[in-house]
């Protein structure tokens, strides 16, 4: 069974080793003991706080594995909502314009495809570092991982925006390098693209964007055919996160990442199902005996949350919750949310 808990101090050196092996980009988590650290430190005092609007909170989530016990076994993946994109400054993006040019004399219309730095998605909720340890065969603990951090914003919307966002790792080569940074951010900041990351750590709300990145637009003809290619598309680690955040309602094709013309995906909270298909409902206890088999057929997957200030969320296969106002859930379940018959969770089916 896998849960999905806020992250605490003494998972340091397990996110250390998660954290390690993944895709090094302008999109992930740090990998460094004392960022993580840190990291973790910013995210522990921020659910603990009390907020009123959203501003520089981070939260940031892990999903661990546990035995039949419910012992803790290893951490299997981790994922993070910033509350306020650019709280502490501006957050910059690439906006996908198109520039209609019109000559009378000539007789001649036509519409250019150009890139206009932007500050739109600034104070949005943005979603980041999803990371998972079994990235090939994840299934339905990928899908918990992915929606229980927005069913903690449905537990507590005042920690968050009306809007969210997601940047996707865009296109890299063998050694690393993004034929779109090459082409157009190289030019500005004069280094390569791993240095870039390293250097700016993929931060979108520096002063160094305002003093370098070109104000005016730029148009994407002039651009190299590897760079004009890359732009929107996935990395193939990203695919899993994009198949679940498009499944979840968020949409692309608006905006690209300034760095690696990755895709950045972005909805109102009322078009995510976790937000529009979510139910509060009372926890009861199962029936003694087993199931009937109509019962059985009837079985869906749900991801259950409970609590703000206790958050967990488990994957629970159980009968259709929609028409009723209880949910019933077996004890593992129960023990695994922190919960007692007569409390309230929320549920969305999976």
């Amino acid at each position: 069974m896998y849960v999905v808990r806020p992250v605490e101090p003494a998972d340091v050196g397990a996110l250390e080793t998660l954290l390690a092996a993944s895709m090094p980009g302008v999109h992930t988590l740090p990998r460094t003991r004392e960022k993580i650290s840190a990291l973790v430190e910013r995210s522990v005092a921020s659910f603990a706080a009390h907020v009123d609007i959203p501003s520089e909170e981070t939260y940031l989530f892990v999903l661990e594995s546990v035995d039949a016990s419910g012992k803790p076994c290893e951490l299997a993946g981790t994922a993070a909502i910033h509350a306020s994109a650019g709280s502490n400054g501006t957050y910059f993006a690439f906006r996908n314009d198109v520039i209609q040019q019109v000559s009378r004399d000539l007789n001649i219309s036509h519409s250019v495809h150009a890139l206009t730095l932007c500050s739109e998605l600034t104070a949005y909720s943005q979603l980041s570092g999803f990371t998972i340890r079994h990235r090939d065969s994840a299934g339905l603990e990928a899908a918990l991982l992915s929606r229980a951090r927005l069913l903690y914003a449905v537990l507590a919307p005042h920690r968050f925006g009306d809007r969210f966002f997601v940047p996707l790792a865009g296109v890299t080569d063998e050694n690393g390098q993004s034929p779109f940074w090459d082409a157009l951010g190289r030019k500005f900041f004069k280094m390569d693209f791993l240095d870039a990351e390293r250097t700016i750590g993929g931060a979108r709300n520096r002063t160094l964007i305002v003093e370098l990145m070109p104000h005016y637009p730029v148009y994407v003809p002039l651009l190299p055919g590897p760079a004009q290619a890359a732009m929107g598309q996935i990395h193939p680690d990203g695919e899993l996160s994009f198949d679940l955040l498009t499944e979840e309602g968020f949409e692309a094709d608006e905006y690209i990442d300034i760095f690696d013309g990755g895709p950045i995906l972005q909805a109102h909270k009322n078009a995510l199902r976790s937000f529009s298909g979510s139910m509060v409902r009372r926890v009861v206890a199962p029936a003694r005996g087993p199931a009937a088999p109509a019962q059985l057929d009837t079985m869906a997957s749900y991801a259950v949350a409970s609590g703000e200030r206790n958050f967990r969320a488990i994957v629970v296969p159980c009968a259709p919750a929609e028409s009723a106002e209880t949910l019933c859930l077996p004890s593992w379940a129960q023990q695994a949310l922190g919960v007692t018959p007569g409390d309230n969770v929320i549920c969305v089916r999976i």
